[in-house]
Order: C-alpha cells, then structure tokens, then sequence
C-alpha cells in the first residue's frame, strides 16, 4: 500500500476550541505514515445552523471548501461528525442535481472557482478502517489499552442519515448499531463497552434551544458510560466532546446525580495504543483531567 495522502478538513471547533484534538490527528498521522495538507482556505461548514437560515449559501459555503480539495486532486478528509454531515450532504445534492450545481458554480465562479464533484468525502475514523485498515492498526499497537474499558460515543452526525454515510464510507453502518468505533476500540486492545447511548445525540445542537433537553441528553450519555463500568468514552467528534467533557455539572443536575467520565478523542485513544506522548496528544487540555494517562 502506498502512502496515504488527505487534504484535511480541520472545520472552527478543532482549531479554536479543543486544539488537542488536531494535535492528536497529526500526532497519530504521523506515527501511521499518514500524510494531511491542511485546507487552509476553507471556511466554517455551517454547523447546522447556517443551513437552516440559508440554504443556498451553505451549499455554496461547502462546495467552495471541496473545491480546494478538488484543486489538489484529493480526497477531504473530516475530524468533525457535523463537518462531515454538511460537506457529505453539500457532495450529494450538488452530484445528483444539475441545475443546483449550475446554480452553485454560477457563484463560485466569482470567486474563480468550480464545483466538479471529484473529491470524495471521509471522516478521519472511516479513513482509517476503510484505508489504512484495523488489521495494520492493530500490528502497530505498542501500547495495549488492554486494561480499560472504553465507551464508544459515535453521536448523530456521522452516522445518519445512513444512505448518505454508506454512500460516503466503505465501511456500511447500522445507525442503530454502528460498530467502527467499537472496532477501533478493540484494534487497540482495549474492552469495548457496549450501552443504549452510544448512538444518541449528545445535545450539542440543542443548546440553545433547549438547554434542559441538551443536559439531559448529555447526562444520559455518561450515566449510560458510568453504569456500564467504562475507565472513558471516546468520540470522533469535537462537539461531543464539548458537550460530555465540559457540561457535568448541567447534566448532574439534571439526572439528579453525579454524571462525570474522563472523555478522548478518537485520536488520543489511537495515539495512546501507538505510543504517543501525553503532550503530543494534549492530554493536559481537557476541563475534565485525564488521570490515566
């Protein structure tokens, strides 16, 4: 197999927010022979919510930032669920209708530019089952995370809606029963723990709308976690990992006891078994500490 190379979509959240976790993407990257050119001109996703008050200006948005993975002749690779809903989605509306594409390109070209649908779309975790493969992650474990038990929390966006995400991905998922992260986690050596939860929305997105709904869903997150005897939960995800590493005390309120996990990334669980450093993986910026490691 030769060298694989991503044109890495790093969306808002991992460069402002928790920049511990492009640190680990790199990190581990670079321990796999993985190569990413960061897409420095890309722009915010829209986040799901620019997507509600203006639908054309996202697809516009989102196909401007695949045109420059297309401009390097690559696949974008994403670190977040919700980038790789709205790109995904963006992908697959303007492939599958002529006239919204003319519509888009129409406003690219302003810019000097044009959507050509030549790139394909992936997360960083399906790169990683879909192309460089467990079997090799698993030979290239130094470090078994043997002793632990460790929650999976895929949350919404990755996984649904599923025709899209099997549409982008080799590896097919069961919304209702995805197993790549608990693959992973078993890749590097560690006890997956299998909960109700794990596929549920972690009420990142609904906030500010609803924020009692939004600390109870992230509650049940982690009491599902915590009942379940996981060590941590991992997520491929930096929103849910906003939501289930900073909102304890919301959600301890409101499931009326005390909720608090020590939460990874998908990355930091993979750079951990690989050897990693502690400060190449940023364990040291998490709100809630990392003990373990």
């Amino acid at each position: 197999m030769g060298k694989l190379k991503y044109a890495l979509f790093t969306g808002c959240t991992a460069k402002e927010s928790t920049p511990e976790q492009l640190m680990s993407t790199y990190a581990v990257a670079e321990k796999l022979g993985i190569e990413l050119i960061e897409l420095s001109e890309a722009s915010c996703c829209g986040a799901s919510h620019l997507q509600d008050y203006d639908d054309f200006l996202s697809l516009v948005l989102n196909a401007r930032n695949i045109c420059y993975a297309e401009s390097r002749g690559m696949t974008m690779v994403t670190i977040c669920n919700t980038c790789q809903l709205n790109t995904a989605m963006t992908k697959h509306r303007l492939d599958n209708d002529e006239k919204l594409k003319a519509r888009v390109n129409e406003k690219l070209a302003e810019v000097g530019l044009e959507y050509k649908g030549t790139s394909q779309i992936t997360h960083f975790l399906y790169a990683l089952i879909d192309d460089f493969g467990l079997d090799k992650i698993s030979e290239m474990v130094v470090k078994p995370l043997s002793e632990f038990n460790i929650a999976p929390f895929y949350g919404c966006h990755n996984i649904r809606p599923s025709e899209l995400q099997n549409e982008s991905h080799k590896t097919k998922e069961n919304p209702y029963n995805p197993t790549s992260l608990d693959d992973l986690i078993i890749a590097c050596g560690g006890e997956n723990v299998d909960y109700d939860e794990k596929n549920k929305c972690c009420g990142f997105h609904a906030e500010l709308q609803a924020p009692k709904t939004a600390a109870l869903l992230t509650g049940k997150a982690l009491q599902g976690a915590m009942d379940g005897n996981a060590d941590f939960m991992v997520t491929p995800c930096p929103l849910c990992h906003l939501k289930l590493d900073t909102q304890y005390d919301h959600a301890s309120h409101a499931m009326g006891r005390d909720v608090k996990m020590e939460v990874l990334h998908m990355q930091q669980m993979l750079g951990l078994a690989l050897g990693c450093s502690v400060e190449e993986l940023g364990l040291k910026h998490h709100v809630s500490e990392i003990t373990f490691a």
